[in-house]
């Protein structure tokens, strides 16, 4: 009785170590990367690197945006723009994450910080145009205007950033 019981209470206590990590594992992976993008991000050496990876991905969701306005699917075309305007927004709101931490944590970020300005830049010209030219808008203006919002203060903070950050260390010649 004695065994059934404590093999009982072992079978439950595996059971809640399982259960428990399936849900972290889960909660790791941003529901817009795909799981080779959040192993790249995992494996990446430092801030700099996954800040530049954020922005790739970024990059990447945005020409895909741009191509589905131009060769709209057969099926499912609204969510599919709305899905990639919220995709996009998430990665470029997760690299301003990780400068913020870059600068709390007194890490050397200043090639980071130096995409985000420039192309937070490109990509803010981009999603003008797309505001501007209004293909289908109504169908995902609210993203959108997230979106232009987003990499707005994205821009802002890497600025900021800028400022924040000790310039480089000086050689001097002796």
């Amino acid at each position: 009785m004695k065994y059934a019981a404590f093999l009982g209470l072992c079978v439950l206590g595996l059971a809640a170590v399982v259960g428990s990590s399936a849900i972290s594992s889960g909660a790791a992976q941003k529901d817009y990367l795909s799981a080779l993008e959040s192993d790249k991000i995992r494996d990446a050496e430092g801030s700099n690197e996954r800040i530049k990876l954020f922005l790739t991905f970024a990059d990447d969701r945005l020409k895909k945006f741009q191509y589905e306005l131009q060769h709209p699917s057969s099926n499912k075309h609204p969510e599919m723009l709305n899905a990639l305007m919220n995709a996009y927004v998430g990665c470029v709101d997760d690299a301003a994450d990780l400068i913020q931490l870059g600068i709390q944590k007194q890490e050397n970020i200043r090639a980071g910080i130096d995409l985000m300005a420039g192309k937070t830049k490109e990509f803010l010209q981009v999603l003008e145009k797309v505001s501007a030219d209004g293909v289908e808008i109504d169908v995902y203006k609210d993203n959108l205007d997230d979106a232009i919002e987003g990499t707005r203060d994205a821009m802002n903070d890497a600025e900021k950033a800028k400022k924040a950050v000790a310039p480089p260390p000086v050689r001097r010649k002796n």
